[in-house]
């Protein structure tokens, strides 16, 4: 009797732990629905406070042929650009790969002298770098989020800026990858993140305005 019970609760353990990996996301992946979209906000910044970030926008990762969706990015990226020099913005560029500079930037949107560009440091800016003690010391508070890809930069650098306590504009135009989706969870994700979502404003170019 007892080797029976044995061979029963053997037997239900293993249905339950087959019934738990049957819920596993990949197995509900085809099955998963969309979540709404999230809601596009205006965003009213100082420019004496905030940082306009421009991340990995270079030849290597932006032309038509390696990244269609940045290089069709860059008219927004250079209005932004342009509206953010006009009024004394403090901009910030970096580069994905080692070995890279500033000429290998976008050309549309190519730094001017003074203008700090990052080494490769991976997708988090923060990490192993003085990058948020240079914001602190141009009294940064807010920054505006772009690069490529958007899963790797503007997520990891985006939230830990939140995180770290920076108020994070979020222009859709400006988180590009190889694809839509990537975008798609980049955006998902910065706008539900527990302690991240506080601290993001999603955007378009055209809603941010200056005081």
């Amino acid at each position: 009797m007892i080797r029976i019970r044995e061979i029963l609760l053997a037997s239900t353990l293993a249905m339950a732990a087959s019934g738990a990996q049957a819920q596993g996301v990949l197995d509900d992946w085809a099955s998963v629905k969309m979540p709404p979209a999230p809601t596009l906000k205006p965003a009213s910044v100082d420019p004496k406070t905030t940082a306009l970030l421009l991340f990995d926008f270079t030849t290597q990762t932006c032309s038509q042929e390696r990244r269609p969706r940045c290089a069709a990015s860059m008219p927004k990226m250079k209005k932004l650009l342009e509206d953010a020099r006009a009024r004394g913005m403090f901009v910030v560029y970096s580069v994905a790969l080692p070995n890279t500079g500033e000429q290998d930037m976008m050309p549309e949107i190519a730094p001017k002298p003074g203008e700090p560009i990052l080494p490769a440091l991976g997708p988090d800016k923060f990490l192993n770098s003085d990058f948020e003690k240079m914001l602190k010391e141009k009294g940064v508070q807010t920054i505006i989020i772009n690069g490529t890809a958007a899963q790797s930069t503007v997520l990891h650098t985006g939230g830990e800026a939140a995180l770290r306590g920076f108020n994070v504009i979020a222009p859709i135009e400006g988180m590009s990858s190889n694809d839509a989706f990537p975008e798609l969870y980049t955006a998902y994700h910065l706008t539900t993140a527990a302690r991240v979502e506080a601290k993001v404003t999603l955007t378009r170019v055209d809603m941010i305005s200056y005081k």
